[in-house]
């Protein structure tokens, strides 16, 4: 428990054997419990996770994408009677000692839900992050803040963390099952006033991270578009998307 509320982590998992253990040696021993979802990976990841005692251990079949990764996820935290959710990437992309200060701002109630922020500072570029992916960031982000009436850094990390009262508003249920998951699920918490503050993550790329090719990169960046341009016209009360109810 922090402050009275029930913390928990949950690690939305593919094929990650190789990077698990030094994600979870990582986590602040507070955290209340630890929940991981494995996409059907090929990998030994369930084998990893029962070995360092991850008490909640969760395992698809067949593969429902990353977006239907965290669904299983959120709905297994609430279920749990999680206060505050942190979603984190068990490729060791990004790190756990951040979890005390995303919890804090939560738990303090200055924000309900908080992002770790790759372009923030000036790391991104140094970390490893691809010069065409930081571009094609930059260039979604400044549009997104148009549409979204917003100033994030970015929208496209998947270092999150979120208040009971946040996942519960949204009908993340509704939402894509890929990596525009993501992107919906800010614009469903902007649409319902939810404010969102962010912190400085170094960004970390090699090899074991996990990561996305240029075309689907690409065809990630026409769809937070498109979830942009959705947003906007339920708001000009053009559309009615059960998305954004």
């Amino acid at each position: 428990m922090y402050q009275d509320k029930k913390i928990i982590v949950v690690m939305p998992a593919y094929n990650a054997a190789l990077t698990l253990e030094k994600t979870v040696r990582e986590i602040p021993s507070w955290v209340d419990e630890l929940i991981l979802t494995d996409d059907a990976s090929v990998d030994n990841t369930v084998e990893v996770a029962q070995s360092l005692g991850v008490k909640h251990i969760m395992r698809h079949d067949v593969n429902r994408g990353y977006g239907g990764n965290q669904k299983t996820c959120y709905k297994k935290a609430l279920e749990l009677g999680g206060d505050i959710v942190i979603m984190l990437h068990p490729d060791y992309q990004y790190t756990p000692k951040l979890i005390p200060s995303m919890v804090n701002l939560i738990a303090q109630d200055l924000y309900p839900v908080v992002l770790g922020s790759r372009i923030l500072g000036n790391g991104a570029l140094k970390g490893g992050m691809p010069w065409y992916k930081y571009v094609a960031n930059r260039l979604l982000t400044f549009t997104q803040n148009i549409f979204l009436g917003q100033k994030l850094s970015e929208y496209h990390t998947g270092y999150r963390a979120f208040s009971k009262e946040a996942l519960k508003a949204i009908n993340f249920e509704q939402n894509s099952d890929d990596f525009i998951f993501d992107n919906q699920m800010l614009a469903q918490l902007i649409y319902k006033d939810f404010e969102i503050g962010e912190l400085t993550c170094p960004t970390k790329y090699f090899e074991e991270a996990s990561s996305i090719n240029f075309r689907r990169s690409s065809i990630y960046g026409l769809g937070c578009l498109w979830v942009s341009l959705q947003f906007r016209l339920n708001k000009w009360g053009i559309l009615n998307l059960n998305m954004f109810k």
